[in-house]
């Protein structure tokens, strides 16, 4: 029997999940988002739109008067979306956790980074389960959606709660369903996207489907929350392996004089086994930089290598040290002259393009590593127009990026593209630069072009 049929609706009784689901279907329930971030943030336009009220929690000050306030600060999330939903009365922010129980259903959307040993950092998964168990209540769904290891729900959140005298699987429902948010991607949003699920027992993944069979189009059942938390590092760790593949490739073709470019749009045209995936200046994002390590660590309790993964790690990690090493060599080979007292403006800090999203992104690094070589840099970015503090790169902090303009990009000795926006104007990057080394395959070239274009 498959799980969807094991879990399968029953007649109403006077269960706790029952009674949850009930709620969930009636639109009754209320559902509290405690994160309001790029994962946050879009779970509460998907639970308002099928008329779930929310409460959104956060520890950020500033991010609740905004929103209530019925401001975004999350560039493809419009504050006309926000004042809406605040208008309707369908959502408010807070930042009293005393308020966690008057919620049927909790999503837990907090970081999970890295610490400086490239450890796993559970600070705001066990900072939040410390916050509500207290404040649980009999028949309450707890979800985490952060990226973690396998058995964080388990292992970590599930003993905290229970200190409140509740039991998970009687009293509580726990689950874990991973996010797959994609900011910018205007194919697959949110809500087309599937959701996995899974959970502490099968009355928690009925209640869990429920509730995300209400605001997304698709879920897909998996047996247990461990094998959810694995789907997660797998889908991840796939792109950091194929990345770092193509990364390596570049180097390799560089050497002998191919365009990895080239290649890799030609090997696509095979309509079977292969998928294109492209190089870059290095990883960026919450997911991809971080989430093999989780895995890498947990393994280390099994005694099982992951020397894959590792390697993988280490190649994209490296990327920022290729590109300098490249902008260096170009400057020297065309110009004659070294980084020390060059300046040097990169285009695009945000992590992908077309976002406002600078997490782990490798430009900050890239800036970092060309200032310790004596260069003067500074940036531009169509959606970052100060950079923010940041938890390892706060020496950045307030930087603001300059004008593109003919003046401005002719007094620059390169042009460093290292996140390939489409509102920027690359023809007039090309017309005025002296030199351009582009990490995205995006310079002009055309007949008017003045620059020297090296690929990296």
């Amino acid at each position: 029997m498959s799980l969807n049929e094991q879990i399968a609706p029953v007649e109403e009784g006077l269960s706790l999940s029952d009674a949850l689901i009930s709620r969930i279907e009636s639109t009754e329930a209320r559902v509290g988002v405690v994160g309001l971030g790029y994962v946050g943030l879009p779970l509460v336009q998907l639970c308002c739109r099928q008329d779930l009220a929310v409460i959104g929690f956060d520890i950020d000050q500033e991010k609740v008067g905004l929103l209530n306030d019925g401001k975004s600060y999350i560039g493809h999330i419009p504050s006309e979306a926000i004042g809406n939903l605040r208008r309707n009365h369908q959502f408010e922010a807070s930042s009293d956790f005393d308020r966690i129980s008057e919620v049927d259903v909790i999503i837990v959307c907090v970081p999970t980074p890295l610490t400086r040993h490239r450890e796993p950092d559970l600070t705001a998964i066990e900072a939040t389960a410390e916050a509500i168990a207290p404040r649980l209540r009999e028949g309450q769904l707890i979800v985490l959606e952060s990226s973690t290891f396998p058995g964080t729900t388990d292992e970590v959140m599930k003993p905290i709660l229970e200190k409140s005298g509740l039991k998970a699987g009687v009293d509580f429902f726990l689950a874990y369903s991973p996010e797959r948010e994609d900011p910018g991607n205007k194919t697959h949003t949110a809500q087309t996207t599937p959701k996995v699920v899974g959970a502490d027992g099968l009355e928690a993944l009925a209640a869990t489907r429920a509730l995300y069979n209400k605001i997304i189009d698709a879920t897909v059942v998996v047996s247990n929350s461990r094998t959810a938390e694995a789907v997660k590092l797998t889908e991840n760790i796939f792109r950091s392996v194929n990345i770092a593949l193509v990364n390596e490739l570049k180097i390799i073709f560089d050497k002998m004089g191919i365009d990895v470019w080239e290649v890799i749009d030609a090997a696509a045209s095979k309509p079977f086994g292969f998928m294109p995936f492209y190089p870059g200046p290095g990883l960026g994002g919450h997911c991809i930089p971080i989430d093999p390590f989780y895995l890498t660590w947990k393994a280390r309790e099994f005694d099982v290598p992951t020397r894959f993964i590792e390697l993988a790690g280490e190649i994209n990690t490296h990327m920022p040290n290729y590109v300098v090493a490249k902008l260096s060599q170009a400057l020297n080979d065309h110009f004659e002259r070294s980084v020390k007292g060059s300046r040097i403006l990169i285009l695009g800090i945000a992590y992908k393009k077309d976002v406002d999203d600078m997490r782990e992104s490798p430009s900050l690094v890239l800036m970092e590593r060309l200032e310790a070589a004596g260069a003067k840099v500074d940036f531009h970015d169509p959606f970052i127009p100060v950079v923010p503090h940041t938890r390892e790169h706060d020496n950045l902090s307030g930087r603001k990026s300059v004008e593109l303009t003919e003046e401005t990009v002719g007094t620059y000795d390169a042009v460093l593209i290292a996140t390939d926006h489409s509102t920027v104007d690359y023809a007039l990057v090309s017309r005025h630069a002296p030199l351009i080394v582009d990490t995205r395959n995006r310079a002009y070239t055309g007949a008017d072009a003045k620059a020297v274009i090296i690929k990296a």
